[in-house]
């Protein structure tokens, strides 16, 4: 697919490698992700096993670059695999996505040298999993008014609170976690730091039963005085809040991508099943009614995909990706949801059946609309970017 925006100079003509990763990740997805999907949904866990695979094929370290232990690839690349991932498995999608936007981006990009060589390889190669702490039972939208606190102490930080939501939570072996060393100056006053399972006063709280990507893992992040030690402080003391806005704005890329593998599993889904189930003695593929809602869902999904494109390649280019980014995963979290709705209505009495895919893609779409910043969230971002111009 060729497309040139008018507004960047871009040109979203796959090359010949990203083609090729796209062939890897779909073909991997196919055969190994997709045969399991209502299985890891219905169990509640992926197996590891998976996770190793995509570890040894590069995606878990898409774009770090080869002397940190990744494929040296780059954003676009990475969407790609994520679209092919969640069109399988939005729970196997999520882990993916988690991993890389939220705990491997934030140290590539901030990290020291020395943190990067101790982290990066493990977490490029999937031998370890990563996570981002950010969220809490008190504060979700505004960061700012996050509880965790962090005080030094000697060679030590100590960490003290609790953290809520947190993808790969409880299978994480290391997490980029925030907290507030200064609470009168709010944000201004917030750190980031990487802890490492097993840290004494580091525990797992409870784990979240969700509507969908029930296969990935939500957990509670707990710590009561947990000692981290001082050469983990990610970046400088005050500047976790940007860190955490600039990992999100990473980070919705990948949602986007996610919401648009999962479109383009219910408009998959639905033609197969519309070519083959009959009505009034016809296949209903061949009622306009139909007819029209895959053309909207398949239009849409292009549109999506586009703008998703548009917002990585502002990433590979170092250019500012806030308002691409916060465009992509509202659009595509839309019609994420959207296309879920009419694939169980061209399913009929059948896609509201655990049977039958179309009542998972139903759970898994909504939550692109809420996790790494709401869709209201995503307009105020818009807007500001907009009245900012």
């Amino acid at each position: 697919m060729a497309v040139t925006s008018a507004e960047t100079g871009f040109d979203l003509t796959l090359t010949e490698e990203q083609e090729q990763v796209q062939r890897i990740a779909r073909d991997f997805a196919t055969e190994r992700v997709l045969p399991h999907a209502a299985e890891i949904d219905d169990q509640g866990k992926i197996p590891r096993e998976l996770l190793v695979e995509m570890g040894k094929l590069g995606f878990m370290g898409t774009y770090v670059p080869e002397r940190y232990g990744g494929s040296g690839l780059d954003t676009v690349s990475y969407v790609l695999i994520v679209e092919e991932i969640n069109r399988a498995c939005a729970s196997t999608g999520v882990v993916l996505c988690s991993h890389v936007s939220l705990a491997v981006d934030p140290i590539l990009h901030f990290g020291s040298d020395a943190q990067k060589r101790r982290y990066l390889p493990a977490l490029a190669n999937g031998e370890r999993i990563g996570c981002f702490a950010l969220s809490e039972p008190a504060s979700g939208s505004d960061a700012a008014a996050m509880r965790t606190s962090a005080r030094p102490d000697g060679a030590e930080w100590v960490l003290n609170g609790t953290k809520n939501f947190i993808t790969n939570g409880s299978i994480g072996d290391v997490a980029v976690v925030f907290a507030q060393t200064d609470p009168p100056q709010r944000h201004k006053g917030i750190a980031a730091f990487i802890v490492e399972k097993g840290s004494p006063g580091f525990s797992v709280g409870k784990l979240e039963k969700k509507l969908g990507i029930r296969g990935s893992d939500t957990a509670q992040l707990v710590f009561q005085d947990c000692r981290v030690p001082a050469a983990n402080l990610l970046g400088e003391v005050g500047e976790g809040f940007k860190i955490a806005l600039s990992t999100l704005d990473g980070g919705r890329i990948s949602i986007a991508a996610q919401a648009v593998g999962i479109a383009r599993a219910c408009l998959e889904d639905s033609l197969a099943y519309a070519k083959q189930r009959e009505a009034f003695g016809k296949k209903i593929a061949d009622f306009q009614a139909i007819q029209w809602m895959l053309a909207d869902m398949a239009t849409e999904i292009d549109a999506a995909r586009l703008l998703t494109w548009r917002a990585a390649a502002l990433k590979d280019a170092g250019e500012d990706l806030i308002l691409a980014s916060a465009e992509a995963k509202l659009f595509a979290s839309d019609i994420a949801v959207k296309a879920a709705r009419d694939c169980v209505q061209i399913f009929g009495g059948y896609g509201y059946l655990k049977d039958f895919p179309a009542e998972r893609h139903y759970r898994d779409a909504k939550i692109t609309e809420i996790y790494e910043g709401t869709s209201e969230i995503m307009k105020l971002v818009i807007a500001e970017e907009m009245l900012k111009e």
